[in-house]
């Protein structure tokens, strides 16, 4: 009973990164129906930027995730200017075929300068972090992840129902063309939305990174959990995001706790094959129905 408590509140910790992270990716589907394939080298960025931050220019923790953040936000930014902005009107295939190509490029640069070795942030978390009940046991790591993750749905969630720029997307989101006829920056919106993915990108990496060290290709893997996570939870929900993420993240910890390590990383996959046959459209995905 206690080995299962202990994997519960792991696997609820990791299901929480996941969903954030997969929260970003649905926000990019549902204000421009672009699938982003390059989420997993953002999540790599994210990461080694951090690593950057503490190593090499030495800044204190907290500074250094503002920094790493504020950057992340930086680069969503960016890429949605320079290099999806232009294909606006063009076939969506398009589209997702650079983001395809913008994730070798990432993936290429971070090898370039980090190499494909396996780094490791400082020590930094306190122990008083960790929870002890009796013999179960539960790591400062995973403790910071729930507090974090709980701290950034709580964020968004009053950003996207208080703020103007949130009910901006959130419209976009729900109707393009009505949004626009009604003075909507749907181009603002999209900028928004990527520089909005590429930081909750950015942290699930930072984390990420603490709990399992810092690789790109394994980073860059990890991206490609995103896929069963949100079209478990639905590609246009973002509650259905986190939902799908808890789940995702539980099944992963108890199939490496029960069964075996070597099946933690398949089994998200073989529930997204399932998913698939049984509900298309996910667990909140809304069916899309064309009058002809």
């Amino acid at each position: 009973m206690n080995f299962f408590v202990q994997l519960l509140v792991n696997g609820i910790s990791i299901g929480l990164l996941y969903g954030l992270s997969a929260m970003g990716f649905v926000m990019i589907f549902k204000s421009s129906s672009v699938l982003n394939f390059a989420h997993g080298e953002l999540l790599a960025f994210g990461a080694f930027l951090f690593l950057a931050m503490v190593t090499w220019a030495h800044l204190p923790l907290p500074v250094a995730f503002l920094f790493t953040l504020a950057g992340c936000f930086a680069l969503g930014f960016i890429v949605e200017r320079i290099f999806l902005r232009p294909l606006i009107g063009e076939p969506l295939i398009f589209v997702i075929m650079l983001t395809v190509g913008l994730a070798s490029m990432f993936k290429g640069l971070l090898l370039l300068v980090w190499g494909g070795n396996l780094h490791t942030y400082p020590d930094f978390l306190p122990e008083f972090l960790s929870i002890d009940w009796g013999i179960i046991h539960v790591a400062p790591v995973y403790v910071a992840t729930l507090i974090i993750g709980m701290i950034f749905l709580s964020l968004f969630g009053l950003f996207f129902k208080y703020s103007s720029q949130g009910i901006y997307m959130r419209s976009v989101a729900d109707n393009q063309k009505a949004a626009l006829s009604l003075g909507v920056h749907v181009k603002r919106v999209f900028a928004l939305s990527w520089a909005i993915a590429a930081l909750v990108a950015g942290m699930s990496g930072i984390v990420l990174g603490i709990i399992n060290g810092i690789n790109v290709h394994d980073l860059s893997a990890i991206g490609l959990k995103v896929f069963p996570v949100v079209i478990l939870g639905g590609l246009d929900s973002i509650g259905g995001a986190i939902i799908g993420g808890i789940i995702i993240g539980l099944l992963e910890t108890f199939t490496g706790g029960y069964l075996s390590p070597s099946l933690r990383d398949v089994v998200p996959y073989i529930v997204l094959v399932l998913i698939l046959l049984v509900k298309p459209y996910g667990l909140f995905g809304l069916k899309e129905i064309e009058r002809v």
